[in-house]
């Protein structure tokens, strides 16, 4: 027990290396946040049921307003009249990125701290160690993640132990599929590749702490605290920037609200304003709204912007929930070249390349590559080929790099910048945004394409083993469709939880909405024009969740059939066919995390439909903590 602050059972002496006197002090700092960030969701919520009721689409903000806790006025910021950073040297170039968590669930510390080890050995540019949606939150997970990078920074002999392990097994790979080792030094190599941290988004609580009043601690306040107080030290020791990606915000006011609590972490620590620096991801419809004007919020913090499908393609769903004119095709269809996707990445090209009042620009890191090039020769060469073409169109239209989820396809992408040879694209002419009837119908535009039973099987059958897998502490997982299990020409994809909150979000809507199916089906005797139905759904889930009780525990584990199937399935029935949208899958997840029986998790999730039925209110605590 802090001052102010509550940690659960014996944590603090456990994880006494991370809840230093310290980073204790620091979230004792800044634990009045707690209230301002609760706020801010609160806020969120009744907007969005606003618009529902009201259905009314996103707008622009009106230009002469002033963006929340800020004196910018919106159209200064829109016009670069705003002070923002310049670009650290080490995030000059970041044609690749990496992305996942720095821990493994249920491993000890030599095994876990093997992600930190084929990170930063595997050639990226930077790498994001996530904190969010590819770490799973099961047990104190999210502090192993802390422990790992806070010794692989310091370079622990431990840490340094298991990279040299790790470096002889990727050139061993890379000896067989590229013909040549990809590591030469590796103690030199652990020093080229940028270390950034993704905290969890304003709407997750920590499972572990709560405040004085005992409400459960906003998660990204304690990720963000604890990353930059363990090792704000080592990192400038070595010349390397503090960075972190800010994910999930939709508002220009959400961004000034994370710029405030940056500051007042700067000011805690004696750190120079915007010694922290920070991405954004654009992952919210409302957000593209406000592009400049969350620039301007978070100023001399702010170096740039990513885009990807996922996250994104869940929020427009869930902001169009009430429009039944409003329904996405096949996922597969949705692509970044598809009608609001496409609109959207121009507008994040076109704000990170408008200066601010020093000339500044922005970065743009483009979208994620989910393949891993394991499978068959054909299978591999297929997908590789796809993800080189798709790495070539972000860099011609503009990217200065992008994501990739696995060590292996680092150099297989890295080389569409590597030939250019630019160090970033910023600056590149673009025309200035616009802020007309014709963009806001832009960013909901809808095309033409597929909605099929094989596309609901899909959608489905990943959706119930990404429940699964998060159930069993892997948020992130290499999943295909049951459909292709033992086929090795499909590859399996590294997904998170966007992976399911979109297919959910989708699923949701071809029930809800009547979606028309675009071709004929054999075997649910379906034809071109009929309607999706609740019934046709029901039918769906029975079909693939058999299919994954009789798949080999290679692709489901066989202690996950009768534990934490069953409570995907009953959460996939729950959100698919409540009337009501709920806006966060994650959020029934979390409270079933280390839960295995599942009247237990019924309960947890009537609990849940309660709540937000009734009272508009999500429940986000962790259900266990004084357990």
């Amino acid at each position: 027990m802090n001052n102010s602050i509550l940690i659960h059972g014996n944590l603090q002496q456990e994880y006494s290396d991370i809840y230093t006197p310290e980073a204790l002090a620091a979230l004792t700092a800044l634990a009045h946040f707690n209230k301002d960030i609760k706020e801010a969701m609160q806020a969120r919520l009744q907007r969005r049921a606003q618009r529902a009721e009201q259905r009314q689409r996103i707008t622009f903000l009106d230009p002469k307003s002033t963006i929340p806790r800020t004196s910018i006025k919106v159209q200064d910021a829109r016009d670069g009249k705003f002070e923002g950073s310049v670009i650290p040297a080490d995030l000059q170039r970041q044609w690749i990125q990496g992305t996942g968590p720095a821990a493994k669930p249920n491993a000890p510390l030599e095994s876990s701290i093997r992600n930190v080890a084929y990170a930063l050995l595997s050639g990226a540019d930077g790498w994001m160690f996530d904190g969010e949606d590819a770490l799973g939150q099961i047990a104190s997970i999210s502090l192993d993640n802390q422990r790992n990078l806070k010794l692989a920074i310091k370079k622990d002999p431990g840490f340094l132990k298991a990279a040299e392990k790790v470096a002889d097994e990727m050139n061993h790979w890379a000896q067989g599929f590229f013909g040549r080792k990809i590591i030469h030094d590796w103690q030199q190599q652990l020093d080229c590749t940028t270390i950034i941290f993704r905290a969890r988004g304003l709407h997750l609580d920590d499972r572990h702490i709560r405040d004085a009043d005992g409400v459960a601690m906003a998660a990204s306040l304690v990720d963000a605290t604890l990353y930059v107080v363990n090792n704000y030290q080592e990192l400038q020791k070595k010349g390397a920037s503090i960075v972190l990606y800010l994910p999930k915000i939709q508002t220009a006011g959400e961004a000034a609200l994370w710029n405030d609590l940056l500051s007042a972490l700067e000011t805690h620590l004696r750190l120079a304003m915007g010694t922290i620096k920070v991405y954004v991801l654009v992952e919210q419809l409302e957000a593209t709204h406000q592009l400049m004007e969350i620039r301007a919020a978070l100023g001399k913090h702010f170096v740039g912007y990513n885009t990807g499908r996922w996250d994104y393609i869940n929020s427009v769903s869930d902001a169009m929930a009430w429009d039944e004119s409003f329904i996405n095709p096949d996922i597969e269809a949705i692509t970044m070249t598809y009608g609001y996707m496409s609109n959207y990445e121009n507008r994040v090209r076109c704000a990170v390349n408008t200066p601010d009042l020093h000339g500044n620009f922005a970065l743009w890191q483009g979208g994620m590559e989910p393949n891993i090039p394991v499978g068959s020769a054909e299978g591999v060469t297929a997908s590789m080929k796809k993800a080189v073409a798709g790495a070539e169109r972000e860099q011609r239209e503009g990217a200065s790099g992008k994501w990739v989820a696995h060590w292996k396809m680092v150099h297989i992408v890295r080389p569409v910048w590597e030939e250019v040879g630019e160090a970033n694209q910023a600056g590149r002419a673009f025309p200035r945004l616009t802020y007309t009837q014709q963009d806001v119908d832009g960013l909901i535009l809808i095309e033409n394409a597929p909605t099929t039973i094989r596309g609901a099987r899909n959608l489905l059958s990943v959706a119930l083993q990404y429940g699964n897998a998060f159930g069993q502490g892997m948020q992130a997982a290499a999943l295909k469709a049951a459909d292709f299990f033992g086929n090795d020409d499909i590859l399996y994809l590294m997904e998170d939880m966007a992976t399911g909150e979109i297919r959910l979000s989708i699923l949701w809507e071809w029930v809800h909405k009547g979606a028309t199916l675009t071709e004929d089906d054999a075997h649910t005797s379906t034809q071109a024009g009929d309607t999706f139905t609740a019934d046709l759904f029901k039918k769906l889930v029975a079909e693939e969740y058999e299919k994954l009780l009789n798949a080999r525990s290679k692709d489901v584990f066989d202690d996950s059939k009768t534990t934490t199937l069953p409570i995907a399935r009953e959460i996939v029935l729950t959100y698919v066919l409540s009337e009501q949208k709920f806006p966060w899958f994650i959020d029934f997840l979390n409270i079933n995390l280390n839960t295995t029986d599942l009247d237990e998790a019924k309960r947890r999730i009537g609990l849940y439909r309660e709540q937000f039925v009734e009272g508009g209110k999500r429940v986000t605590e962790n259900l266990d903590f004084l357990g």
